[in-house]
């Protein structure tokens, strides 16, 4: 199943402490780049969080948003510190004792008193946050691969759609390539014959070397059977993908388009000049549609 590597994915979760809203974002990239944006105590499990996300898509830019709301009672709570307190107290009656001084040691002294009174972040259950984290991750991500699916689905067909047009291309050009030489012939017939008068076996022998020496020149059916043959390659691969072929596929065209560019440069013919250009059109259209698939 060809896949792109653009699309969207949304999850959420929910429970008695918090909820969790998961989005996933994806572009192609060349590697795997995945970047996670979620609240700072939850750090410890980005690295669970990525390889969530890259087990569904192994390649491309990546970027995992979750936010985290609390639903229940606030995760931070208040502490008294009282053997602090009372060591305040004992050491402020002495101080006054001793100094004889005035006033009262009061509450609100005592409170303002640092570590007396304290807030705490409440200690929770890792795993169990790693799990309201990773439900909604998975949720995303799958949501996420159903749409790269469906995507890879309308380039697999855009791709084979001109896939077909190359291939047709290259058997117009192969059923027209011999009368290009023939018409070289004739033509070279012609100026000989005119420079040189006819009738005679020297005049014969050189239209024969001239013709001789452009066919072999003007000769592309290597290049039209590996072109051919590339093509097969091609829906052989899409039809058989059962994993990321992005990268052979993006190979595969390189070598189209090097067959293409051989035989525009061997072609002294201006009809199969601008038939190579139709297929360099269609091979370049077919680049940029790999360029997204995973």
């Amino acid at each position: 199943m060809i896949k792109s590597m653009t699309g969207f994915g949304r999850g959420e979760y929910a429970d008695d402490k918090r909820g969790v809203v998961v989005e996933i974002r994806a572009v192609n990239h060349r590697y795997s780049d995945i970047n996670v944006k979620m609240p700072r105590r939850y750090s410890f499990a980005e690295e669970p969080i990525k390889a969530l996300v890259k087990n569904v898509a192994p390649r491309g830019k990546i970027d995992v948003s979750i936010q985290v709301d609390s639903v229940g009672e606030d995760e931070t709570r208040v502490r008294l510190n009282l053997p602090v307190a009372r060591q305040y107290h004992d050491n402020l009656l002495r101080l006054k004792n001793e100094l004889n001084l005035q006033g009262e040691v009061s509450l609100s002294l005592l409170a303002g008193m640092p570590d007396v009174i304290r807030s705490v972040a409440e200690v929770e259950d890792e795993q169990a946050i790693l799990k309201s984290l990773s439900e909604p991750v998975t949720r995303a991500a799958e949501n996420l691969d159903a749409m790269r699916m469906e995507e890879g689905a309308r380039l697999t067909e855009d791709i084979l759609y001109r896939g077909g047009l190359i291939a047709d291309t290259a058997e117009e050009i192969e059923a027209y390539a011999p009368s290009v030489a023939e018409n070289y012939t004739a033509k070279m017939k012609e100026r000989i014959i005119e420079l040189l008068g006819s009738g005679s076996g020297a005049t014969e022998d050189r239209i024969l070397l001239e013709a001789a020496i452009f066919a072999d020149k003007s000769n592309i059916t290597e290049e039209l059977v590996r072109l051919k043959s590339h093509i097969a390659q091609l829906r052989n691969i899409i039809a058989s993908a059962r994993e990321p072929v992005g990268k052979k596929l993006d190979f595969l065209v390189q070598e189209m388009n090097r067959e293409a560019n051989t035989m525009g440069s061997k072609a002294n013919d201006i009809a199969i000049t601008n038939k190579v250009l139709n297929l360099k059109s269609e091979i370049e259209k077919i680049r940029e549609q790999i360029q997204n698939i995973e």
